[in-house]
């Protein structure tokens, strides 16, 4: 633990000197193909840094901020786009802190003025609304005693949940830092999603708003720009969804490998493929439809739920046993009270 954590820190270091200097070239350099020869080492060195660690918490978050949404916004600042581009250019605490942190100003923020907006604003969610789901998580820890005796898809669909909730607990710590530190009220990045009412408001409104946020315009707006040309911007749309899907579902193989170090079997990737398609025959039906042929949410909501659940059931989180993502978990979480108990022995002796 203590040799993982001092890697961690390191690496941590490591970013922030990264973006120091990326800061810097988006001062000296105008967007365009000098910028972007510029940040293209970091981008390399950023998806070659989570290979130092090995721990699921630590190396799983580290992943998902730098090897991707770090990544991914370089690439839009490199072009003049994104969260990271603005005029003045952002002051450095706040330029590192949108690089690499999966967090998004509220709409009412000015500051950031090429910020991507949603049509509505997601209000943050109450302390008492993550302290039941902080509860709602230790007793999940505590069921997974009995997991022997819990049919295995069963404790699939719970891992689903844990995941869910521990997502949202881990952003919502990262939003009070935004508004402690930096002084910026921002998006929450869940919104309810067990009231999804179809595939596109799931993945579009609903679920991890901060991937979405920052596909769209590195995938699925350029993606729809060069279909338009081939075959109209009625239809742009639906080859576009299938291109982000699939960068989408090499990213979450790209996590899985550096958590696991194991080959991927892909069937993360047909999970998404098969979402891929289904929300692109949705959209299908919803442009030939009227919309008053649309299901009420009271039908909706349990379809919509009755494909996500047994999908990620089958192809999704089989990835966390097939990994032994969930023992590893365990075992970190004991390393970590034995690491707490040490530091605090050595203090007091």
């Amino acid at each position: 633990m203590e040799g993982e954590i001092l890697n961690f820190i390191k690496v941590w270091l490591t970013v922030c000197i990264s973006l120091c200097y990326c800061h810097a070239t988006g001062k000296l350099l105008a967007p365009g193909p000098g910028r972007f020869l510029a940040v293209a080492p970091i981008v390399v060195l950023f998806f070659l840094l989570p290979l130092q660690l090995t721990s699921i918490h630590l190396g799983g978050s580290t992943s998902f901020f730098i090897a991707w949404l770090a990544n991914f916004k370089l690439l839009l600042f490199a072009a003049g786009d994104g969260p990271l581009s603005a005029e003045p250019p952002l002051p450095l605490r706040r330029f590192l802190a949108l690089s690499c942190l999966p967090i998004k100003i509220l709409q009412n923020e000015k500051s950031c003025p090429n910020n991507n907006r949603s049509d509505t604003t997601l209000k943050p969610k109450s302390f008492l609304n993550y302290s039941i789901k902080a509860v709602i998580v230790a007793l999940m820890v505590k069921l997974y005693d009995y997991s022997e005796f819990i049919h295995p898809k069963v404790v699939l669909f719970i891992y689903s949940w844990h995941l869910y909730f521990l997502l949202e607990i881990i952003l919502a710590i990262t939003q009070f830092f935004g508004r402690n530190v930096l002084g910026i009220e921002l998006e929450p990045q869940f919104q309810d999603p067990y009231f999804s009412t179809s595939l596109q408001d799931f993945w579009g409104r609903r679920w991890n708003l901060m991937a979405t946020n920052i596909l769209q315009p590195t995938v699925y707006k350029p993606s729809v720009k060069i279909a338009a040309k081939v075959i109209g911007r009625k239809w742009a749309p639906l080859p576009a969804v299938m291109a982000t899907f699939l960068v989408s579902a090499m990213m979450h193989e790209l996590i899985f490998y550096y958590m696991g170090r194991m080959r991927p079997n892909w069937e993360c990737t047909w999970f998404f493929v098969i979402h891929g398609v289904a929300l692109t025959v949705e959209i299908m039906v919803k442009k030939v439809l009227p919309e008053k042929w649309r299901l009420p949410p009271a039908v909706s909501v349990p379809v919509t739920l009755a494909f996500i659940f047994p999908t990620a059931i089958w192809l999704f989180f089989p990835q966390f046993v097939r990994l032994k993502l969930d023992v590893r978990a365990f075992e970190e979480y004991a390393a970590l009270v034995t690491f707490v108990k040490n530091v605090a022995f050595s203090l007091v002796g």
